[in-house]
């Protein structure tokens, strides 16, 4: 009588445990690191300027009298402030604060651009574009320098992570471990073996999907983020299990394991006498 009592408490103890599914190693990143050859291809890793994006160009010489015509009417009184570290659940946080004339880049990729004229932009990166417009200005300034920034490249992070929201990328580069980074990680309740990215690039909507703990994830197109992607961190098993579980069933399972085991002291007095 006594063994099966204890029988039946051990399994309502392995049951009151079967929630916790993780193992250790199901939390961490890239286990095979050192087994592969990462070859991120450059096309990958350097997102391109797109129809629509605001592009902030500040062009400084030791002479500022001589590029102020190229700076529009623009003042250094004039800021423009993005949230590049907290997202929409905490707005005060992590201010950067940008400066120089906004350029709109239109349907046809090109900026109207002061003195210069039209510059195109179509898939050229930043820093392309940063180098091409150096060169048009060599020609009006001497040593000119240039600063382009995007103001929009903004990612969206969502689901099971410790702060969803939208996040502005100053330099305009980065990877999907700088955005989870920023979302403060994903939970222990995260599927980071099937983590979703939506992707919108020329009005063309692409998805795709990457796991956080094959190292091949350095070769997908989807780790170099682009301006307006979405990250879509959908929850595991576990997560499910208890959403789906009653709120009272830990208390239960807790009242039962402590009757069985009561009824377990009284049966072992009783066999003692």
């Amino acid at each position: 009588m006594k063994g099966k009592i204890l029988a039946i408490f051990l399994a309502l103890m392995l049951v009151s445990c079967k929630v916790n599914q993780n193992k250790p190693n199901d939390l961490n990143y890239m286990q095979n690191i050192e087994k592969v050859a990462i070859e991120a291809s450059e096309k990958n890793s350097k997102p391109t300027i797109q129809s629509g994006d605001q592009l902030i160009i500040l062009i400084t010489a030791k002479d500022m009298d001589v590029v102020r015509p190229f700076n529009q009417n623009y003042s250094s009184s004039e800021l423009v402030q993005t949230n590049s570290l907290a997202g929409g659940n905490t707005p005060n946080q992590g201010l950067t604060t940008l400066t120089g004339p906004t350029y709109i880049v239109d349907a046809e990729g090109n900026i109207d651009f002061p003195i210069l004229g039209k510059i195109n932009t179509t898939d050229k990166s930043l820093l392309e574009f940063k180098d091409e417009l150096r060169d048009k200005m060599t020609k009006y300034v001497i040593n000119p320098t240039i600063s382009v920034r995007l103001a929009n490249f903004k990612v969206t992070v969502l689901g099971e992570v410790n702060r969803q929201g939208d996040y502005t990328i100053t330099n305009g580069q980065a990877t999907i471990l700088n955005a989870l980074g920023l979302a403060g990680d994903l939970t222990s309740y995260g599927k980071r073996e099937d983590v979703l990215v939506i992707r919108t690039e020329n009005g063309v909507i692409t998805h795709g999907r990457v796991n956080l703990r094959d190292a091949n994830l350095i070769s997908s197109p989807y780790y170099n983020l682009k301006q307006g992607d979405a990250i879509i961190i959908s929850s595991n098993n576990t997560k499910d299990l208890l959403a789906k579980q009653n709120p009272n069933t830990g208390l239960i399972l807790t009242g039962i394991s402590i009757a069985v085991t009561a009824v377990a002291v009284v049966v072992s007095l009783f066999n003692k006498k």
